[in-house]
């Protein structure tokens, strides 16, 4: 569907032309000059960008407003997370009606033995609540917040939170006296997230980043001290490799974590002297990526450790925390095709969870015989996690559930009874009614004779999804062995209630279908991540579900390079595409080690600055590169953030400039003050979801 009439002319980028040469090949590039962010000529360029998209999409501006009221109708303004126990304290959030962004509180255990969390009412005021950090507060004056860390010491008494209030995810870490209210001196600026209390609540461990936005050195600060005075843990000059830094559970070790996308290393420091040296668990080796976790057996300090050491999908094995590279115990042997994903150990008990059949399991791990028991669930699509389970030697176990049709869901798993313990499933205001919607997933089958998962869910008022063609909104990924999981969404049943499907296309370069699904779509298997999301699309096509005319395509990120690259390779079979914070030009990105994340990218996408092979590879496929001038493209929704350090604006800035050469109908639009994540506050993000919604609405003609 188009528009009746094109109110005004797009903006017109100016030709800098400039020339990239590399293994022989030299390119023109006419837009790399939009990468020059201080540039008034760029940012009047962006405004421009923007003030054409608010007039091209202004007869939406009244299904905008329904939708938003929508979102904000069936939400619960006011409201509570369950509570999570912490040493003597209850913690948990407030959500407030009017407000931005969320508070967080606690409330004093009734009893030590307390391990039920108390019911609390939005309307009743908890006996002896603290409100820690109202984020509302602490936002005031700013465009953008956004919390990085947050923590309370164990013993209760001090908090430290980090705030970024320009999108960039540097964050500035402060602290606060929890008895008097009032701010320490401690004050530490461009920190990465993740900044945590020692055990002892003296000291802080946090990481800084490079000039690339690499995390790479972990420090220690006492506090009171001057900041200049921190100590230096660890630095990893390699600019492939990410550090972070945590304590374990049982807040015996810090752990200090190094990792790549293909290889992982960790070291040690005894919480009790952290200027000790670190020493490793096991050296790094090329490709072998492992973690660990902390448990005590029989008085003995043991290591849990997940590794791929000649595991595809992961093996666990124990060992000696004393002497990790000693004798090993296979604890889970590798199974092909189930991909283990993590262990959690806790004073008794461990929790590992697992994919099997494309879907997340979580299982009890009995470190008496290493057996694992599988908590089962009764949809035939979810998601499950662990989260909220900061307790060394807890009776309960927090798991956060849902689908696609199953509104967020908080169970404690009683580990003595094996009982599902109901404690919280979000509200969905309006009459919402599971059973009015179905899910279902179906296959699709690629072109090399794989086949390809597909999870829909529709409201079956409708009728059958498949029964008649129908719009139809097909989501995909496909990167960094992320998968995409069947969770609820509130702004999703504004296109459901349209008759709209929303299906996801599980492609490679995901995680859903074990280790090999992800290296089948990665460096110089990546095609395959793209060839598959066409795939997916025909055969919705094929099946009924829809027709071309009727479908859009969405992806974010390293999702929207596949938006980029399906417009290129099919963009007959799609009536409009939206790509969020699109990785569009990516050849020119990965060429570039001066860009944030471009070293450690090597791994995921090949090194095409020093790899001639590589670099042909990924020049076939960029989109930038390939505009094609024979193509009618779809309608094309870019979105951006000025203030990304992921994915710089100047990506789907150029890819926009370069549309508009061969006639698209391509809209940017620029978040003028945001990061990677987009606008910061629950009310600007349902705003700019109903603006993407009703956009995409428009586009497969279902705006009623």
């Amino acid at each position: 569907m188009t528009t009746d009439a094109i109110p005004t002319v797009p903006p017109v980028a100016a030709r800098a032309p400039i020339v990239r040469s590399h293994h022989g090949d030299d390119v023109e590039d006419a837009y790399e000059w939009f990468r020059a962010k201080e540039d008034a000529a760029v940012i009047a360029h962006l405004e421009a960008e923007n003030a054409y998209t608010k007039e091209r999409t202004a007869h939406l501006e009244g299904l905008r407003a329904r939708i938003f009221d929508e979102i904000k109708g069936r939400t619960l303004e006011t409201d509570l997370s369950v509570p999570s126990r912490h040493g003597g304290w209850w913690y948990y959030g407030r959500t407030l009606e009017g407000k931005q962004y969320g508070i967080q509180c606690r409330a004093p255990l009734a009893a030590v033995e307390d391990w039920t969390p108390p019911e609390l009412s939005p309307d009743v005021t908890v006996p002896g609540e603290q409100v820690l950090l109202d984020g509302n507060v602490e936002a005031e004056g700013h465009e953008f917040f956004s919390l990085g860390s947050f923590e309370v010491t164990n013993d209760g008494t001090r908090m430290l939170y980090g705030v970024d209030v320009a999108g960039d995810e540097r964050y500035t870490v402060r602290v606060r006296d929890l008895a008097t209210g009032e701010q320490l001196v401690d004050e530490i600026p461009g920190t990465f997230a993740g900044a945590t209390f020692s055990p002892d609540g003296r000291s802080i461990v946090y990481t800084t980043v490079d000039d690339a936005w690499r995390p790479d050195t972990v420090w220690l600060h006492e506090l009171g001290t001057p900041v200049a005075d921190d100590v230096k843990l660890f630095h990893e000059p390699d600019e492939r490799y990410w550090v972070g830094a945590g304590f374990t559970r049982s807040d015996r070790y810090l752990v200090i974590g190094i990792g790549s996308s293909i290889t992982s290393e960790e070291w040690l420091v005894d919480a009790g002297d952290l200027r000790a040296e670190p020493r490793v668990v096991w050296p790094r080796v090329e490709g072998v990526e492992y973690d660990s976790s902390h448990a005590v057996i029989d008085g003995e300090d043991v290591l849990f450790i997940l590794h791929n050491d000649g595991a595809l999908d992961f093996e666990l094995v124990r060992v000696a925390a004393s002497d990790p590279s000693g004798a090993r115990q296979t604890v889970i042997p590798h199974r092909a095709g189930e991909r283990l994903l993590g262990v959690s150990t806790f004073r008794d008990w461990g929790v590992v969870g697992y994919r099997r059949g494309g879907l997340p399991r979580i299982g009890m791990l009995d470190y008496a015989d290493g057996s694992v028991s599988e908590i089962e669930f009764d949809e035939p699509l979810y998601a499950v996690g662990t989260g909220g389970n900061p307790e060394w030697a807890p009776p309960l176990l927090r798991l956060g559930y849902g689908s696609f049709v199953t509104p967020g869901t908080v169970y404690d798993y009683e580990i003595a009874t094996g009982e599902l313990l109901l404690r919280k499933r979000q509200p969905v205001l309006g009459g919402y009614e599971p059973a009015d919607y179905a899910q279902a997933r179906v296959w699709a089958m690629a072109q090399d004779g794989v086949q390809i998962p597909i999870s829909l869910v529709w409201k079956q008022s409708f009728g059958d999804a498949g029964a008649a063609p129908r719009a139809l909104h097909l989501y995909g990924y496909g990167s960094y062995e992320h998968s995409i999981e069947p969770g609820f969404s509130v702004p999703r049943l504004s296109e459901l209630d349209r008759g709209v499907i929303f299906a996801v296309a599980h492609v490679r370069g995901g995680g859903e279908m074990g280790r090999q699904w992800y290296e089948d779509g990665k460096m110089l298997h990546k095609r395959n991540t793209f060839t598959d999301f066409v795939d997916c699309a025909l055969h919705l096509i094929d099946s009924g579900y829809t027709t071309a005319d009727r479908m859009v395509a969405e992806g974010g990120s390293a999702g929207g390079l596949l938006m980029g690259a399906v417009a290129n390779l099919s963009p007959e079979l799609f009536a409009g595409i939206l790509a969020d914070v699109p990785f569009v030009d990516a050849l020119t990105t990965i060429l570039d080690p001066s860009l944030p994340l471009t070293v450690i990218e090597w791994d995921e996408w090949g090194d095409p600055l020093h790899n001639a092979d590589v670099y042909a590879y990924m020049k076939s496929y960029s989109p930038y590169e390939n505009v094609r001038t024979d193509a009618e493209y779809p309608r094309i929704l870019a979105v951006t953030s000025l203030n990304d350090t992921r994915v710089l604006y100047v990506e789907p800035a150029k890819w926009v400039a370069r549309l508009r050469e061969v006639g698209a109908d391509a809209l940017l639009k620029c978040e003028m003050v945001a990061g990677h994540g987009g606008v910061s506050g629950r009310y600007n993000a349902w705003k700019e979801r109903a603006f993407e919604l009703a956009w995409l609405l428009d586009v497969v003609g279902s705006t009623d």
